[in-house]
């Protein structure tokens, strides 16, 4: 069994302060059943995701099979394995807002990022992702920050945009 201080060795993100704070969550759904999803979707929340090394550690405190613990993970969209930004920005990529020019608001976003959809900034500020639609064609083309949504945004309005998440 993996011991919390020697996680942070293999990932700077499981440092003591995290560690002890995962402890205290899976101590407290210790012997629960159904715990698993419940821990971890706070240990999530703690880190911002669920590295291997994470997921390792949980296995062992809670006794349950590594395969398990990955399964569910991998199962549930809301669960993510790599970091995320602060702020998660999402671009439409529906009909209306493909038609009136996402495209190009898309590809600013890219250059002024340095990054793809589906990654996220070096400094674990942004992560930009592609959803189907955001229902909000009248407001075409649409891109969601966290939850506010600004419509009919152009290239050139996406760094006053990023501007106003920290």
């Amino acid at each position: 069994m993996r011991r919390a201080r020697d996680l942070e060795a293999l990932n700077p993100d499981l440092n003591a302060e995290v560690m002890t704070q995962v402890d205290q969550i899976v101590d407290h759904h210790l012997g629960k059943p159904g715990s698993l999803i419940p821990v971890l979707e706070a240990c999530q929340t703690l880190t911002g995701y669920l590295p291997a090394e994470l997921l390792d550690y949980i296995s062992d405190r809670l006794g349950v099979p590594g395969s398990t613990v990955y399964g569910v993970v991998t199962f549930y969209s809301f669960f993510s394995m790599v970091p995320k930004g602060r702020h998660t920005i999402k671009v439409c990529m529906g009909t209306a807002c493909y038609v009136r020019g996402i495209g190009e608001v898309i590809n600013r976003l890219k250059s002024e990022l340095s990054l793809k959809l589906g990654g996220t900034t070096a400094d674990r500020r942004f992560s930009l992702e592609a959803v189907r639609c955001l229902g909000a064609c009248g407001l075409a083309p649409v891109v969601v920050v966290d939850h506010d949504t600004h419509g009919g945004v152009m290239p050139d309005r996406i760094a006053d945009i990023l501007n106003r998440y920290q």
